[in-house]
């Protein structure tokens, strides 16, 4: 990881980055830390005893894995690039909007096809007080 003087910093994954929030440039919620994508040296495949590089973190709906077991593939979890990443601290900071991210469509999937038909479930309850 580089930090903004360009100098690499070494992390370890489980204690940095594993479930770790991810908020967006905005300080939304955009997702947990599942898993990485991790490539070695420009971009090839991950070999023992070389150096690699994050390449992406995965986030996604696991809910239902925590509850009933199992795992969801690495190839169904949404990705966000690591040059998307701005800071790495308590919560994994991200340079985008979630917006920009397909991280959130489930989260947007539920509010537009289920919260939105509730009653009063299209306005901040507390804009309207």
């Amino acid at each position: 990881m580089s930090d903004p003087r360009g100098e690499v910093r070494l992390v370890d994954a489980r204690l940095h980055l594993l479930s770790r929030q991810v908020l967006d440039v905005d300080g939304e919620p955009a997702g947990v830390v599942d898993d990485l994508a991790l490539a070695g040296p420009d971009g090839a495949e991950v070999e023992a005893g070389r150096d690699v590089h994050v390449d992406a973190i995965l986030v996604g709906p696991v809910l239902a894995t925590r509850l009933f077991g199992g795992r969801v593939p690495d190839s169904r979890l949404p990705r966000i690039a690591w040059d998307d990443v701005g800071h790495v601290g308590t919560a994994i900071e991200l340079t985008v909007p979630s917006d920009r991210l397909d991280a959130v469509w489930v989260e947007r999937w539920v509010r537009d096809r289920l919260i939105a038909r509730i009653p009063g479930g299209r306005h901040d309850p507390e804009a309207g007080a």
